[in-house]
């Protein structure tokens, strides 16, 4: 019996080993600017190019991802999409703020997300756009830092420290913009103001010539569900944002939140 539970203790981390390959091969297609060469799926996973080769034809053979028409470069598939397209509609979260995200970008008149936290990264899982021309470059799945971001200061910001301390060891913080908070002892700080007053900032730190605000959805236990931000064009940025985008803010939040708790639904 030792040698048998040895043996499936073996087997299940042989494929959590292989599985973790293929997500961190699907990963790097995904948020690769252009669609990638096996070459830079090497480079970038550090996997050797005959396995990157086996990896991405079983993603291929499941449509999971597809070679393009010149050849040599690889996209998500539709099999993919499809699948992320039903988890979204499906999420419990994504449906209880549809309401109030509406009514937040009616009011607000710029752009709304809903995110959640993914590994070390914030995504966005829902994005009512901005009625005006002129307005944020994002979609939904995007990916966008803890640290730099409005939802991800916002997310930190509800933490206990040891689980923030935790949650930001080994994260290479980069510059996205001058603004960009890439001190530890900075970002501290800044944290410790976005739980004070309840939301977070980003003041064109993720984005030049954005500013946006954040605030987390936090539920009845205290878990924080996700998080909502505004984001705005820094030239129509309003002289009273606490009246134009923070009030209506935090207000969505404690509407989503009271439609995720047990018995509101």
């Amino acid at each position: 019996m030792a040698s048998d539970s040895a043996s499936l203790d073996a087997a299940r981390a042989t494929g959590t080993a292989a599985f973790s390959k293929f997500m961190a091969v699907l990963q790097l297609i995904a948020d690769a600017a252009e669609p990638p060469t096996i070459a830079h799926l090497a480079a970038q996973s550090g996997y050797p190019r005959p396995t990157v080769y086996r990896i991405v034809g079983a993603l291929i053979a499941e449509g999971l991802v597809v070679e393009s028409a010149r050849g040599g470069n690889y996209a998500l598939g539709a099999r993919l999409m499809s699948l992320a397209s039903r988890s979204w509609e499906r999420s419990d979260l994504r449906i209880a703020a549809a309401d109030a995200l509406r009514a937040l970008r009616d009011v607000t008149q710029e752009t709304v997300h809903l995110a959640v936290r993914s590994g070390a990264e914030m995504v966005y899982v829902e994005k009512l756009e901005s009625p005006h021309a002129v307005r944020m470059a994002s979609r939904i799945g995007t990916r966008v830092t803890l640290y730099s971001s409005s939802v991800g200061k916002a997310y930190l910001s509800t933490l206990a420290r040891a689980e923030r301390d935790a949650l930001l060891h080994g994260i290479a913080f980069e510059r996205f913009t001058e603004n960009t908070i890439v001190e530890r002892n900075a970002l501290d700080a800044e944290l410790d103001a976005c739980k004070t007053r309840g939301y977070a900032e980003d003041r064109e730190e993720n984005e030049a010539q954005i500013f946006c605000y954040g605030s987390a959805i936090v539920g009845t236990n205290g878990a924080t569900l996700g998080c909502v931000s505004v984001s705005i064009p820094l030239f129509r940025k309003s002289e009273t944002p606490m009246e134009t985008y923070i009030a209506p803010l935090k207000d969505a939040c404690r509407a989503i939140a009271e439609r995720m708790s047990p018995g509101t639904r």
